[in-house]
């Protein structure tokens, strides 16, 4: 089983200090929801993101759904192997259910995620399993929760690798985690660094997060010989 974590992900709802804006009142009357559950997007709220601190990281909820999209279709999460968690900047943390299935239609999936972070969980009837749950959570309390064997960052700042033998250590680790960054711009906080037991670079360039996410989820699924052991039963 692989942790996967989209950590200090630039997806969270407009801070309350923007709720009055007109780029964000305009847009809460456009998608006919309040202010306070208007996901931060710099599309849309570029001006009024200006105030915000790290505001570089911040206001890319389209970078979650690709992500999300690479995890949650791969063979690793069809072979439930593979949990996936979206930390976010705000501290929050998000649960995906390995039966998760994103809308593709990114439009749609902002009205999910609104959704998300107004009842707690998707669906909101308790009755059935959610697919995602959310939660306030930081990081370090989720590396806690999850008690990880070793924990593996990829970052521009690490140490140079090559991605097929930074993730095959994994394969032979009980409970491995792998980290990428879900934001735009920057680096991970020192918070999330001190969590890390290594951190690697896999390109002298800058790769989107879920080009990093796809590879780094196909090299797991290549140390164990997934293909081979999926194809026998064509």
């Amino acid at each position: 089983m692989l942790t996967f974590i989209l950590a200090e992900s630039a997806l969270e709802t407009v801070p309350k200090q923007l709720w009055k804006h007109p780029s964000v009142s305009k847009y809460a009357e456009l998608r006919r929801t309040k202010p306070c559950y208007v996901l931060l997007d710099r599309s849309f709220h570029h001006a009024a993101m200006k105030s915000l601190e790290q505001n570089e990281k911040r206001g890319r909820p389209d970078i979650v759904h690709f992500a999300l999209l690479e995890a949650l279709g791969s063979p690793l999460n069809k072979e439930s192997l593979l949990q996936t968690y979206v930390h976010t900047i705000s501290d929050h943390v998000i649960a995906a259910n390995a039966e998760t299935r994103l809308p593709r239609n990114y439009d749609r999936f902002v009205s999910l995620i609104q959704q998300l972070f107004e009842c707690g969980r998707v669906p909101p009837e308790p009755a059935e399993a959610a697919l995602l749950a959310l939660k306030r959570q930081t990081m370090p309390q989720l590396i806690q929760d999850i008690k990880p064997s070793y924990v593996l960052a990829f970052s521009r700042l690490g140490k140079p690798y090559t991605l097929e033998s930074a993730v095959s250590k994994l394969a032979h680790e009980k409970n491995p985690v792998v980290i990428v960054g879900g934001f735009p711009h920057g680096h991970f906080s020192e918070t999330t660094m001190k969590l890390v037991d290594e951190t690697v670079c896999i390109d002298p360039e800058m790769l989107e997060a879920w080009t990093v996410t796809s590879r780094v989820i196909y090299e797991f699924e290549r140390a164990l010989g997934l293909s081979e052991k999926r194809l026998k039963r064509c």
